[in-house]
C-alpha cells in the first residue's frame, strides 16, 4: 500500500528531557526524528506533540521542542496515546487514517499506541530510525511486535520519499538537502 502526505498525520510521542540521556543512540534518534519533523511540516503533513507525565518527565528535548512549536501540543499520563481522550478526539477530527509514529519508549508508550491505532481502525507508520528505548533489544524486539501486529515499519528517508512521490518540484529540493544533511 503506497502512503500519501494527504492521508497522514504524525505523532512524536514522549521525546522528553529526563528520559533522553538514557535512551539507546540518544543523538541519533534526535537527528533523524528533526529531520522527520522539517520533512513532514515542508509536506504539509500535521504533527502532534505528545508528552508523558511532564511533571516527572520533563519537556519535550529541545531539538524538537523548537520543530513542533506550532504543533498541537497534548500531555497524557497514560502508555498510550489512544487513552487519552483529546488526543483521540484530534486523530479522529483530522480525517487522515495514517499515524506516522516518532519517540520513545518503543517498547511502551509507542507499542501501546501503535497497537491502539490499529483497534481504533488507523495504520501505524513507525518510523525505526525514529523511535528508540533504553535498551536496544527492547525497541529491536517492540518494532517486531508492530510490524506482527499489523503496522508498517519503516526509515525516515523512506517515508518522506514516499510521501514526497515526485522528483523536479520545490519539495523534493527540499527533502534531498535533508536527506543530504543526514549523510554528513
Amino acid at each position: 500500500m503506497h502512503l500519501h502526505r494527504d492521508h497522514c498525520i504524525g505523532i512524536v510521542v514522549d521525546a522528553q528531557e529526563r528520559l533522553f540521556p538514557y535512551i539507546h543512540e540518544h543523538d541519533r534518534f534526535a537527528a533523524a526524528t528533526a529531520r522527520l519533523i522539517r520533512g513532514l511540516k515542508i509536506l504539509d503533513v500535521p504533527v502532534l506533540a505528545v508528552q508523558l507525565y511532564t511533571k516527572g518527565l520533563g519537556e519535550t528535548i529541545a531539538p524538537l521542542a523548537a520543530l513542533l512549536e506550532d504543533c498541537p501540543r497534548f500531555e497524557k499520563i497514560s502508555f498510550s496515546c489512544c487513552a487519552e481522550p483529546s488526543i483521540l478526539r484530534a486523530l479522529k477530527l483530522s480525517g487522515r487514517r495514517c499515524v506516522i509514529l516518532a519517540g520513545f519508549e518503543s517498547h511502551a508508550c509507542v507499542l501501546q499506541t501503535a497497537l491502539d491505532l490499529l483497534v481504533e481502525r488507523f495504520l501505524p507508520v513507525v518510523v525505526e530510525d525514529c523511535v528508540s528505548s533504553q535498551r536496544e533489544a527492547d525497541k529491536r524486539v517492540a518494532v517486531e511486535r508492530m510490524r506482527q501486529e499489523g503496522a508498517r515499519i519503516t526509515t525516515c528517508e523512506s517515508i518522506l520519499f514516499e510521501l514526497l512521490g515526485e522528483a523536479g518540484t520545490e519539495r523534493f529540493k527540499q527533502i534531498s538537502r535533508l536527506v543530504k544533511e543526514a549523510g554528513r
